[in-house]
């Protein structure tokens, strides 16, 4: 059997169990794979990997991503105050994974910088560490 035609099965097999069945992203390259796998034993092309595509390319530098008053998503290019809310949105994914996708180090901050000093200019200004800090002696306590 001839590779691209274990490539269209494997397709076929797994988006008709992904369609009656809620699977993760892990279970469903868990499932192609094992698919994959199973079919070229089957064919006779044992040891075959499944193709991955080309490693996906920046919209936006890593240098550029991260600005005073935008953050540059790095899948689509567009520009935010903050990225989580987008990241889920349009792309389904989470800061941990968009991080792990681009290589960002998990101390850099997916806010605009100029966001992140005026929303802690005004958390000081409510003087909301001091709340916090008593809330938390007066749960100690009990």
């Amino acid at each position: 059997m001839e590779k691209k035609i274990v490539i269209e099965l494997t397709a076929e097999i797994v988006s008709a169990h992904a369609s009656v069945n809620e699977m993760s992203r892990e279970d469903l390259l868990d499932e192609i794979q094992a698919v994959f796998g199973k079919l070229s034993a089957l064919a006779g092309t044992e040891g075959a990997e499944v193709p991955t595509p080309a490693e996906e390319k920046p919209a936006v530098s890593l240098n550029k991503a991260f600005g005073a008053d935008k953050v540059y998503c790095m899948v689509c290019g567009k520009g935010f105050t903050t990225l989580k809310k987008h990241l889920a949105i349009s792309h389904n994914l989470a800061p941990k994974d968009y991080r792990k996708k681009f290589n960002i180090s998990a101390k850099t901050p997916l806010v605009a910088r100029n966001y992140s000093e005026s929303k802690k200019k005004i958390a000081q200004k409510l003087g909301l560490a001091e709340k916090l800090a008593e809330g938390r002696r007066k749960r100690a306590k009990k």
